[in-house]
């Protein structure tokens, strides 16, 4: 069984992502979306929203499952048996980063998992979550470029912040 995981903050779910699900589901018998939670950083939704939201986004798509995780990626992966990691890239300063990553990633994997890159579709290749976020936050128009529900949530956050 081919079994492949799609990890990131997802914070929030962007309509890009949603594609590479999409297209990344075709590669796989099963494909774990991992909703990592960054100590790091201050999410602006929790895991469990997030993961919420992912599932509604992706509902039509039957080999795909969501779910949250905290620490190191390698040891998900390992405790889980995938033997593929998906990751998306945008353009060359994303592959920069995510090609040292995948190469650690590849030492500490216990079992010979591969690390596939897809491509983002280039009308989805500008937007980031953290773009996102902040042209929603100035008010600005993210229609098609986060999935409907993400939006709504989105604006519901919003609203719940300005009371």
């Amino acid at each position: 069984m081919r079994k492949a995981l799609y990890a990131g903050s997802f914070d929030p779910l962007t309509c890009g992502h949603a594609n590479l699900i999409r297209r990344a589901a075709k590669l796989c018998d099963e494909l774990v979306v991992g909703v990592i939670s960054n100590p790091q950083k201050t999410p602006y939704f929790t895991s469990d929203e997030r993961v919420e939201m992912i599932k509604e986004a992706i509902k039509d798509v039957p080999n795909v499952k969501v779910d949250a995780f905290e620490g190191l990626l390698a040891d998900y992966v390992n405790r889980n048996g995938f033997n593929m990691v998906v990751r998306g890239l945008r353009g060359v300063s994303d592959f920069d980063n995510e090609i040292n990553m995948a190469q650690m990633n590849a030492v500490l994997y216990q079992e010979k998992v591969e690390t596939v890159f897809l491509m983002t579709d280039p009308r989805f290749s500008f937007i980031s979550s953290s773009m996102a976020k902040e042209v929603h936050t100035l008010g600005g128009d993210l229609k098609g470029l986060v999935p409907d529900n993400v939006l709504n949530a989105m604006e519901e956050k919003k609203n719940d912040e300005n009371r």
